[in-house]
């Protein structure tokens, strides 16, 4: 009988600890939510919707009068400049993505500065990511900058023959980025080559090209004769290519090419892209004519010294 009373006098004084403590608790959770400032955090709230409000609306109309300005820009510079319409959308598209970082970066700043990030720690923190970032893209950015001014200076178009001279390639330009170059060859390959290998250009499509005419004959068996079927050759091929050449085919003369083999040089200038078809056809028709005349053309070796 004694042990059931203890029990329960054990019991109870349990449960008032066990009641004590759950309103202390109350009383604590209580006490810290009536400590807390609700004012201060709904002005401090209202304060800094303020500032995001304003920084929305200022950071808004500056992306607004930058893409104006540079619309503009490019609007009047190719009314008064000569410049490939695809070069200067290129242009314009890498002007805007600049802009369009650089004002997304200040914006971010400014939206972290005013609700109380600790941008210096964050910058910092990130300072050696940066560095392992930066040294990986340390390529890419050279392509870009190499791309950019490759189309500033209008070193090719899209279409013109060109050469890298560094890297033994040529072919016909299909596309000229700002990170890569893309030439297709005679053979039809596609070549995609980085900016950054790039060092030396020949573009053959700027200007007119030179033809060289090397047709080779046997001087004993008459130098004056077969000079004059050549002159012919060139007056009757002057008229049916009027408009591709830009200069008359001029014989130079009588050259040695080596070996014991001469040959009738001619020179003209043609339009850019047309001097291997008009090349073929010179060639093919002093061949022509001067077998029809009965002259022989030789085929010894050339030895290049």
């Amino acid at each position: 009988m004694f042990s059931f009373i203890a029990t329960a006098e054990t019991t109870s004084s349990t449960g008032e600890t066990l009641t004590d403590q759950a309103v202390n608790q109350v009383n604590a959770f209580q006490r810290f939510w009536n400590d807390i400032d609700w004012d201060g955090i709904f002005s401090t709230m209202i304060q800094k919707g303020l500032y995001l409000i304003f920084l929305v609306l200022l950071f808004g109309l500056i992306n607004r009068i930058g893409k104006y300005l540079i619309d503009k820009s490019f609007k009047q510079y190719s009314k008064k400049a000569v410049l490939n319409g695809s070069r200067l959308k290129t242009l314009q598209s890498l002007l805007n993505t600049i802009f369009n970082y650089t004002i997304g970066f200040f914006f971010i700043y400014a939206i972290l500065s005013v609700i109380g990030v600790p941008i210096g720690s964050l910058l910092a923190g990130a300072g050696i990511a940066g560095v392992a970032i930066g040294l990986g893209a340390q390529g890419f950015m050279s392509d870009v900058i190499t791309g950019f001014f490759i189309i500033m200076e209008q070193q090719m178009d899209v279409g013109d023959y060109v050469k890298l001279t560094n890297l033994t390639i040529e072919g016909t330009v299909v596309s000229v980025g700002i990170r890569t170059l893309q030439l297709k060859g005679v053979d039809g390959t596609v070549h995609f080559i980085p900016n950054r290998s790039i060092t030396t250009i020949s573009n053959l499509s700027r200007s007119n090209m030179q033809v060289v005419l090397d047709i080779r004959i046997v001087p004993e068996e008459g130098y004056d004769k077969i000079y004059e079927i050549i002159q012919k050759v060139n007056e009757t091929l002057a008229v049916k290519y009027e408009e591709e050449l830009q200069t008359e085919p001029t014989i130079f003369g009588l050259v040695d090419i080596g070996n014991s083999n001469f040959a009738i040089r001619t020179i003209c200038y043609v339009l850019n892209g047309k001097q291997f078809e008009l090349k073929e056809e010179f060639l093919s028709s002093y061949v022509k004519e001067l077998t029809a005349a009965g002259y022989s053309i030789p085929n010894t070796p050339i030895v290049l010294k």
